[in-house]
């Protein structure tokens, strides 16, 4: 077996015969700070802790769990984490950091010879403690700056709560379940300038990365080859085929922008980011209509960050509104407020589209951005006095996120190199957005999404139980309940290895059956099962622990969940 230390950290941006993983937390904060930090506050969002410190604690520990009980091993798992004061100004900050401080290969059970894995994985593939517990698996920092502090993130706090109603703050749980999946499995050891392994061997996600340019996955490339891959913007995916078959199940089809006037630009616009407020572009939520460009009579006029003084000519149509100066949710308001209909958001630089962040319930028009090249056509054909029409909707045959034709999810690469967010991240045109996003977005809670069989691809579940696209799943497994915790419902996710007589039954704390949740046959493959929190007469249960049995023919396991109110 070989073991190297790792050279840094990376930066934001089930098995039946196991048992689940015990993740534990080793605070590395001093006394009266960060963990210890006791500042007096309220309980909120289902967090009892009566101090700063202590609320930081028990969502650290809230997040361990959600992915302690997705996650086998038989060996502890230690994540050695601390608040400190990191980069950050009052509009951008890196929320957190994380990595593995060693990695292995050549370990008993290792499933690829001469490859690196994370601690966490290698420990649970060789059952047991690689280095008898003497080094931490998994190393964890997050900004302690984001509290109580306008120089960073001006206006914004950490939110404590396990409920997901952070409002315009940024809630700790989600991006603690993003940093430890970064330390369990969802990374590589490349040197993205060179090209090169760690110490000229590959590591097992790298194993999954392949390049539909090049018709070539990492581990085949040469040095200069991968230096290329890591910014051939929406060429790189993933080829594990648990990710593949589950990517229908998380992903909607892509948002689009289709241009119908003048035949000089008329085409569909593929590269779209999504808003995460405001209502979202559907097949059935389609918006057409005439473009014009905004003017607020300020500077270019275009940004949108005033209000419109061509309120009349805006008033029915879909404005168009360059990126920058202000917030998302200030330009589409100024938008609404004159009547627009929809509004098109040109990226200010000539990268692909983000997801525009923000929190407005009072907005109820759809905002999509497009590419600063696609901005630059439509004003070509408006600045030749030309009608530019276009309908912002989805494309039905495809998923977002993913590389056309092949189903496969993106990784993200963007042009130029993001140190410490490109390649280890889901690409951010996924929608809904993917936890392993290089950026912590709203719309996530405490689902860990396509990460899960991102881990079942690199060797988490062994045998692996999802299945492969006309394959039945390999065995028959329960894969746990998601979200947990959760309120007001659930769904309990398992695999049939053939077609089965299922059972499902949850009990209370003390045993007593309180729903006898579903009983029949199910055909061969992933399923699910939801249940509303809701006991056999129909009512309401009471936030605690419940367990329940999941039997398919003469197979038996149990799981547990707990309900949050």
């Amino acid at each position: 077996m070989k073991r190297i230390f790792a050279l840094a950290l990376l930066t934001l941006f089930i098995a039946a015969s196991s048992q689940a993983a015990n993740i534990i937390i080793i605070n590395n904060d001093d006394p009266g700070e960060g963990f210890n930090d006791p500042t007096p506050v309220a309980p909120v969002g289902g967090n009892p802790g009566t101090t700063i410190g202590q609320q930081r604690l028990n969502v650290f520990q809230h997040a361990a769990d959600i992915w302690g009980s997705i996650l086998s091993s038989n060996v502890t798992i230690r994540v050695k984490s601390n608040f400190d004061p990191l980069s950050c100004n009052s509009t951008s900050a890196v929320l957190g950091a994380a990595g593995p401080p060693t990695i292995y290969r050549d370990f008993p059970n290792a499933e690829w010879a001469l490859t690196w894995y994370h601690p966490a994985l290698a420990n649970k593939l060789a059952n047991t403690d690689l280095d008898g517990g003497t080094t931490d698996d998994i190393v964890a920092q997050f900004n302690s700056s984001v509290d109580n502090n306008n120089s960073c993130l001006t206006g914004t706090n950490w939110y404590y709560g396990f409920d997901g109603n952070e409002g315009s703050d940024v809630e700790l749980l989600t991006v603690i379940l993003h940093e430890l999946g970064h330390g369990l499995g969802f990374s590589e050891f490349v040197n993205h300038t060179t090209g090169e392994f760690a110490l000229g061997y590959p590591d097992v996600y790298s194993r999954f990365l392949y390049d539909e340019t090049q018709q070539l996955s990492w581990i085949q490339m040469t040095n200069a080859q991968r230096v290329a891959s890591a910014i051939n913007t929406g060429n790189l995916d993933w080829s594990g085929s648990a990710v593949s078959f589950a990517a229908p199940s998380f992903l909607n089809a892509p948002a689009v922008v289709q241009i119908t006037a003048p035949i000089a630009i008329a085409g569909t616009f593929t590269q779209v980011g999504t808003a995460a407020f405001g209502p979202q572009i559907t097949s059935s939520n389609s918006v057409s209509g005439e473009v014009v460009l905004a003017d607020d009579g300020v500077g270019s006029g275009s940004d949108a960050c005033s209000a419109l003084i061509n309120g009349a000519a805006i008033s029915g149509k879909i404005a168009l509104i360059d990126r920058g100066t202000c917030a998302f949710v200030d330009k589409v308001n100024a938008a609404q407020d004159a009547g627009a209909i929809g509004v098109l958001v040109v990226n200010s630089t000539s990268g692909a589209p983000i997801t525009m962040g923000g929190t407005d319930p009072g907005i109820t028009i759809p905002a999509l951005m497009i590419t600063l090249s696609d901005g630059n056509s439509i004003k070509t054909q408006l600045g030749m006095a030309q009608t530019v029409m276009a309908t912002m909707t989805v494309d039905n045959a495809s998923l977002s996120g993913t590389y056309p034709g092949t189903g496969r999810v993106l990784v993200y690469t963007p042009n130029p190199l993001e140190p410490g967010s490109s390649v280890s991240h889901w690409d951010v045109s996924a929608t809904p957005n993917l936890l392993m996003e290089p950026a912590i977005n709203s719309d996530l809670h405490d689902d860990v999404d396509l990460t899960r069989y991102a881990f079942e691809d690199i060797g988490w579940f062994i045998p692996r139980a999802t299945a492969s696209p006309g394959i039945p799943a390999a065995r028959t497994e329960l894969m746990g309940n998601a979200p947990n915790p959760f309120n007001p419902a659930t769904s309990i996710r398992f695999n049939l290895a053939r077609r089965s007589e299922v059972s499902l039954k949850i009990y209370d704390s003390a045993g007593r059956l309180v729903r006898d949740l579903f009983e029949g046959s199910l055909d061969a493959g992933p399923q699910s099962v939801k249940w509303n929190g809701r006991d056999e007469a129909g009512k309401s249960v009471a936030s605690g622990v419940y367990h329940y049995t999941f039997r398919a023919g003469d197979h038996t396991e149990s799981g547990r969940m707990a309900l949050l109110k």
